[in-house]
C-alpha cells in the first residue's frame, strides 16, 4: 500500500508542474493575468495533494502499528511444559470439538384392529424390531447424529436412536463409524458399526423412506434393518455409467445372525450398485448384493399363541442372502421440485441349513432347511409441490421342511398355510425439505385374519443434516 501512495505521488508530481521560485513576474508573466491565476490554482492543486500523501503514510504508519502481534516469551523456568495447552502448539488446529448436529424427530399415533402383540409372520422366524409397533401416540424412532472430519483423511459419525418400548426410554447404538475418504481412487474404508450395503433401504435411515414402516420382506429377514460391527470396503469406478461394488466384512452378533462366530468374524456381504441416466429428465439405478453368516443360536419369536405370547424358537446353522433391487425416477427436466414420480422394488432370497431348537420342557429340536422368499414393489408420485402420493405391495413365501414336522410347525417356520402379504396407500405433506407429515392405511394380510392399520406420523429434521442417497 505505501508503495502505491508514493507511485501516486510521482504521477501526480509528473503531471502537475512545480511552481517557480521566483515571482511571477520574473518569467514574463504579468502578476493577474490569466497565465498566472492558472499557475497559481495548480501550485494549491499541488500543494493540497502533497498533504494528503503524508496524511495517508501516517495513517498506514499506525494500522500497521496496531495489527501488528504482540510477541513474547514465556521465561521457560516459569512454566511447566504441561500447562501450555496443546491446541497453542499451532495455530491452525481448531481450538474446540465443533462437529454437525442432526435431531431427527419422528412421532407416530396408530391403530390396529388385530392385537401387535400377537403379530407373526408365517414361515419366518422374528427378530430384531419386527412388528407393526405400539399402538397409540409414541415417540417411534428419533435419532441424534453427530459427525465431523477428524483430519484430512478420516470422517467420523455417530447415530443414536431414541425410541420408547412398553413404556420405557431406550437408547440405541444405529452407528458410530469413521471412514477415509481422502484415499482417492475411488476407495472409500469405513470402520465401526454401520448399515449394510445389501439391498436398497437398508442402508438409508428410517425417516429417509417413503412409507411409515419397513416392507415385510426387511421385517421377516432383518427385524427392520441390518446393522453389525465391522469393515467395508467400496470402489467408485471412473466411468460415465454409475459403477459401485463393495465388500464387508462383520462380526455377525446380532439377528438375522448371532453368536459372532469365528471370532467375531462370522459375517460378510459383497454388493454392487450400477446407475445412469436416460435423457435429461430420467434416472435409474440397479443392485446385487449376497450376505452370509455363520449362525450360532440365533433366538426369537416362532408361533403366536393366542395368550399373545411366542414360542422361543432357537436357529444354528448357515444363512445366506441374496438381493435385487431396482429403482426408477422421472422428472421433467430434471427438476423433482414440483413433480415426479418414484418406481422402487427389491427381491430377497434366504437359503437356511441347521438345527431348530425350541426351549420347552423337554427340550426339542429338528433338522432344518429354509428357502424363503420376499419382495415388494412401490410407486410414489408427487402431483404438486409439497404433497406426494404412494402405493406399496408386499407378499412373503417360505418352503421350509424338517426332520420333525411338527417341532417345525411349533416353531412357527412350517410356512405351508399361508403366504403373508400386505397393501399400503400413503398420503404426506411436506413444507419443507425439513418438515414432513404423513397418513398411511395398511391393509395388512401377514396373518390369515386381516389387520387394518393406520399410522399418522411427523417427521422433523432439526440442525445439519446431509443429503439423502439416491
Amino acid at each position: 500500500m505505501r508503495m502505491s501512495i508514493a507511485l501516486a505521488g510521482v504521477v501526480l508530481a509528473t503531471f502537475i508542474p512545480s511552481a517557480p521560485a521566483a515571482p511571477a513576474a520574473a518569467d514574463g508573466v504579468e502578476p493577474g493575468t490569466e497565465l498566472d491565476v492558472l499557475r497559481q490554482e495548480i501550485e494549491a492543486l499541488r500543494s493540497d495533494y502533497e498533504q494528503r500523501i503524508r496524511a495517508l503514510e501516517q495513517r498506514l504508519q499506525a494500522a500497521e502499528a496496531r495489527s501488528a502481534p504482540a510477541v513474547s516469551t514465556p521465561p521457560t523456568a516459569a512454566i511447566e511444559p504441561a500447562a501450555v495447552p496443546v491446541a497453542a502448539a499451532t495455530a491452525d488446529r481448531p481450538r474446540g470439538f465443533n462437529p454437525d448436529i442432526s435431531l431427527i424427530l419422528d412421532g407416530k399415533l396408530t391403530s390396529f384392529s388385530r392385537d401387535p402383540e400377537a403379530y407373526r409372520l408365517e414361515g419366518f422366524q422374528l427378530g430384531g424390531e419386527a412388528g407393526p409397533g405400539e399402538e397409540g401416540f409414541s415417540v417411534a424412532h428419533s435419532e441424534l447424529i453427530l459427525s465431523a472430519n477428524v483430519d484430512d483423511l478420516f470422517f467420523g459419525q455417530l447415530t443414536a436412536a431414541i425410541a420408547s418400548h412398553d413404556g420405557a426410554t431406550e437408547v440405541e447404538l444405529e452407528e458410530a463409524y469413521v471412514e477415509t475418504p481422502g484415499l482417492g481412487h475411488g476407495l472409500l474404508l469405513r470402520a465401526g458399526r454401520f448399515y449394510s450395503g445389501i439391498g436398497y433401504l437398508n442402508q438409508q435411515h428410517s425417516h429417509a423412506w417413503d412409507f411409515a414402516d419397513a416392507p415385510l420382506v426387511y421385517r421377516a429377514l432383518f427385524g427392520d434393518q441390518l446393522n453389525d460391527d465391522g469393515v467395508q470396503l467400496s470402489w467408485l469406478a471412473p466411468t460415465d455409467l454409475y459403477v459401485t461394488l463393495g465388500a464387508e466384512w462383520l462380526r455377525g452378533g446380532d439377528f438375522p445372525a448371532a453368536g459372532a462366530s469365528h471370532g467375531g468374524l462370522g459375517a460378510g456381504s459383497v454388493f454392487a450398485k450400477l446407475g445412469g441416466d436416460v435423457g435429461v429428465s430420467h434416472s435409474w439405478q440397479l443392485g446385487l448384493s449376497h450376505w452370509r453368516a455363520d449362525v450360532t443360536d440365533r433366538s426369537g419369536g416362532g408361533h403366536a399363541h393366542d395368550d399373545g405370547d411366542a414360542t422361543a424358537v432357537h436357529f444354528s446353522g448357515d444363512s445366506r442372502i441374496s438381493a435385487l433391487d431396482a429403482v426408477w425416477k422421472w422428472a421433467p427436466a430434471g427438476n423433482p421440485t414440483r413433480t415426479y414420480l418414484k418406481l422402487q422394488g427389491e427381491y430377497f432370497l434366504r437359503d437356511e441349513d441347521g438345527v431348530v431348537r425350541i426351549t420347552h420342557d423337554p427340550v426339542e429340536e429338528t433338522w432344518y432347511s429354509g428357502e424363503q422368499r420376499g419382495w415388494y414393489a412401490q410407486a410414489v408420485y408427487q402431483f404438486v409441490p409439497r404433497w406426494r402420493v404412494g402405493l406399496r405391495y408386499d407378499h412373503l413365501s417360505a418352503d421350509n421342511s424338517g426332520s420333525d414336522a411338527e417341532v417345525l410347525a411349533e416353531a412357527g417356520l412350517d410356512g405351508s398355510r399361508h403366504d403373508p402379504e400386505r397393501y399400503a396407500l400413503m398420503f404426506d405433506w411436506s413444507h419443507s425439505e425439513f418438515s414432513r407429515l404423513r397418513l398411511q392405511y395398511n391393509r395388512d394380510r401377514s396373518q390369515p385374519v386381516t389387520d387394518d392399520q393406520w399410522y399418522l406420523q411427523y417427521i422433523m429434521s432439526l440442525g445439519a443434516h446431509g443429503a439423502h442417497a439416491y
